[in-house]
């Protein structure tokens, strides 16, 4: 066997392997890390309901913010999280506590509400999601809103505001 023949049939099982192997693995790298994430607010809009759903790479939750453009926020992982403005302590399953705070309040300019949980101990039912645990309602005071995410560890998210619909988006990675 000719050296280059000898190279070729080391080379052909790799050249042969499906390339849609890697696929999976390429799709769900994040480089978004886990350190704080935050935007200034430019308006203010309100809070008119929670919602989430499980993705192939991460567990994404949202926060619509009505008609009015509201989107500035502060995301991070904190150790344990309080309600606002009581202080009272707000339990989250999970390995790590991740503090969602939208810079628009769950109520009008009146006061009236704009978003009223059905449960606050359970605001999205995440009931077999990869990652997220428990969603859970910290309050509505002096123009913001705050949010508990109960996460299985302390894993890369990424947030983001989008419009229209005006809404703020967390999603939170499977994986390293």
């Amino acid at each position: 066997m000719t050296r280059l023949a000898a190279i070729a049939a080391l080379l052909i099982p790799f050249a042969a392997a499906p390339a849609a192997a890697a696929a999976p693995a390429q799709a769900c790298a994040v480089t978004w890390g886990s350190q704080p994430k935050n935007a200034a607010p430019t308006a203010r809009g309100h809070v008119t309901d929670v919602r989430g759903a499980p993705s192939p790479c991460y567990d994404r939750l949202v926060v619509d913010l009505g008609p009015a453009s509201g989107d500035g926020y502060r995301v991070e992982y904190v150790l344990s999280l309080t309600e606002d403005p009581t202080g009272d302590p707000v339990p989250l399953r999970g390995g790590a506590v991740l503090r969602v705070v939208a810079e628009s309040p769950a109520y009008d300019d009146a006061g009236n509400p704009t978003y009223t949980p059905a449960n606050r101990a359970e605001l999205v039912d995440v009931t077999g999601w990869p990652t997220l645990r428990q969603v859970a309602w910290a309050g509505s005071f002096e123009g913001q809103t705050t949010i508990g995410v109960g996460a299985r560890a302390r894993l890369p998210f990424r947030a983001f505001t989008l419009t229209g619909p005006p809404r703020l988006v967390v999603d939170v990675a499977h994986q390293w």
